[in-house]
C-alpha cells in the first residue's frame, strides 16, 4: 500500500544517528542512500523490504516539526526485536513514551508486542509484531 514516509528532521547528522540504530534493528544492512535536493537540502533514504523510509531537511526552510496525533508503525519479526528497536531508540536520543514495552491485548487486531518512542524531532514511532 505505502511507497515510502518521510519525516523530517531540524539535524540531519543527529537523525542519521538515531535512524542508523533503529533501520539496523529492523533488518535494514547498509547505508541510507544520501541525497542533496536541488535546493540544497539533504535527505536519507532507508530502502528495505520494498519500503522506504526518508528523513529529510524540510525543503521549504520551515522548522521540522512532527504531525501531532500521527504514528508510524514498524513491522517486527519477534518481541526481541521490537524490544532491540525500542532500547536502540533511546540508546541514540528517542524518549520511551506511552506504557513500557511489550505485550497488549489487541482487541479486534488480536494480541500483539508494541513499543512506542519519540525520534529527536518529535516523531511518535511504533514498533510491533502480532502474535498469531
Amino acid at each position: 500500500m505505502f511507497n515510502h514516509i518521510m519525516v523530517g528532521t531540524n539535524d540531519i547528522a543527529r537523525a542519521r544517528k538515531f535512524y542508523d540504530a533503529v533501520m539496523a534493528m529492523l533488518g535494514f544492512e547498509g547505508e541510507p542512500f544520501q541525497h542533496t535536493a536541488d535546493s540544497g537540502h539533504k535527505r536519507l533514504f532507508y530502502v528495505h523490504k520494498g519500503g522506504t523510509f526518508c528523513v529529510s531537511e524540510p525543503i521549504n526552510d520551515e522548522p521540522a516539526s512532527f504531525a501531532n496525533g500521527a504514528t508510524i508503525g514498524f513491522k517486527c519479526d519477534s518481541p526481541e526485536q521490537v524490544m532491540a528497536f525500542h532500547d536502540a531508540a533511546v540508546a541514540k536520543g528517542g524518549l520511551s513514551i506511552e506504557e513500557p514495552p511489550g505485550k497488549r491485548e489487541g482487541g479486534l487486531l488480536g494480541p500483539m508486542y508494541l513499543a512506542y518512542v519519540r525520534d529527536p524531532d518529535g516523531h511518535k514511532l511504533c514498533a510491533l509484531h502480532r502474535v498469531r
